[in-house]
C-alpha cells in the first residue's frame, strides 16, 4: 500500500491510499481518481515528504481529511447540528413530510432522502422542504 498526498485543479488537498504506484497510475488514467472535496477528476500528486518508520510504535490511523477551510468547517457544523436535532427518516422522507403536512403524523424536524420526482411533488403541493448540502453518514458493521 502507498499513501499519496493529492491535489485537484481547484486547489483542494487530500490524502488517499493505493495498492501500488502502478495502481494509482492506472486508476488516474481511467478517470477514477477524484477530489475528495469537490469531485473533480483533475487530480495530481502533490509534493510530499517521504515517511520513514522508526522503531517507536506507529501512530493510530488518522481520517483521510478533516475540514480545513472555513466553508468546510461550517458545512461540518451544519451536518452535526442537523444529525443531532432532527430525525433521520431515510428513503421515507417524502412519505413522512407529506404525513406531517396533512396532520397524519406529529410535526417534528426530519431529514432524509427523496428521489427528484418525489421532491418536486412535495414542492408542487406546498410542502416546505429544502435540500441539504451533504449526504447522510453511512454506518457499517
Amino acid at each position: 500500500m502507498i499513501q499519496y498526498s493529492l491535489k485537484c485543479a481547484e486547489g483542494h488537498r487530500f490524502d488517499s491510499w493505493f495498492q501500488s504506484a502502478a495502481a494509482f497510475d492506472k486508476l488516474q488514467a481511467a478517470g477514477l481518481v477524484a477530489c475528495a472535496v469537490c469531485g473533480s477528476e483533475s487530480v495530481e500528486k502533490a509534493l510530499m515528504a517521504p515517511r520513514v518508520n522508526g522503531t517507536e510504535a506507529a501512530e493510530p490511523p488518522k481520517p483521510l481529511r478533516s475540514p480545513g477551510t472555513a466553508a468546510e468547517q461550517a458545512l461540518a457544523a451544519l451536518k452535526a447540528h442537523v444529525e443531532k436535532t432532527s430525525d433521520y427518516v431515510g428513503r421515507n422522507f417524502a412519505k413522512e413530510a407529506r404525513a406531517m403536512h396533512q396532520g397524519d403524523a406529529p410535526e417534528r424536524a426530519i431529514w432524509g432522502e427523496a428521489r427528484g420526482e418525489e421532491a418536486e411533488a412535495l414542492v408542487e403541493d406546498g410542502i416546505p422542504i429544502a435540500p441539504l448540502p451533504f449526504v447522510p453518514t453511512r454506518k457499517s458493521n
